[in-house]
């Protein structure tokens, strides 16, 4: 009976470790993963802000040039 107990209680031992090392698996998993996102995060952010300055850019010409066809119309 003691024999039957003992077995019973290594496989929930071994049970509960390989559950253990699965959530270990998974914890580093999500931490790679979560680098991984706060890394293409920070990619995007600065992605973002150059757009908006080459969108600054590009409306300041534009303008510039309204303008310097308004002044044409009016010299002409």
């Amino acid at each position: 009976m003691n024999d039957d107990v003992t077995q019973v209680a290594e496989q929930e031992l071994k049970r509960l470790e390989y559950r253990i090392d699965e959530l270990i698996r998974t914890v580093e998993r999500l931490k790679e993963e979560n680098r991984s996102l706060r890394a293409q995060q920070r990619n995007l952010s600065t992605e973002r802000a150059q757009l908006i300055e080459k969108n600054e850019l590009a409306r300041s010409r534009v303008e510039a040039m309204i303008n310097r066809l308004k002044a044409m119309e009016q010299h002409a």
